[in-house]
């Protein structure tokens, strides 16, 4: 997922990896739904910059069908040296074919330079 937003866009790897009846929580914003998740996403502008994150965290339930990862993320902008570090959750619930779709996803920004943190 990370890797796709790195090469492909931010956009791509979220309307790809979203489960149809996702929910997006973004700051200052109601939470965003379904076909309305999918087209806050599609509105957005991701060639300013590259999204990348890694798991530090996840586990899936007894059931094998629903799981979460939880992380740091990176933020870089293109035209600038500097990076934003924030973390994420996101909630994975297994698809009818296998793959995995996430169902929630939410971020917070300001953590700092994560590298010194650790």
């Amino acid at each position: 997922f990370s890797k796709m937003s790195e090469e492909k866009g931010m956009k791509t790897a979220f309307i790809e990896y979203l489960d149809s009846n996702g929910v997006l929580l973004r700051s200052n914003r109601l939470p965003i739904a379904g076909a309305d998740a999918i087209d806050y996403l599609i509105q957005q502008n991701d060639t300013d910059y590259t999204l990348t994150w890694e798991p530090s965290h996840g586990t899936v339930a007894q059931s094998g069908d629903l799981g979460y990862t939880y992380g740091i993320y990176a933020l870089r902008p293109s035209r600038k040296d500097t990076i934003i570090y924030g973390t994420y959750v996101s909630i994975w619930k297994k698809q009818k074919d296998g793959t995995w779709k996430y169902v929630l996803d939410s971020g917070n920004e300001g953590i700092g330079d994560a590298r010194n943190e650790e």
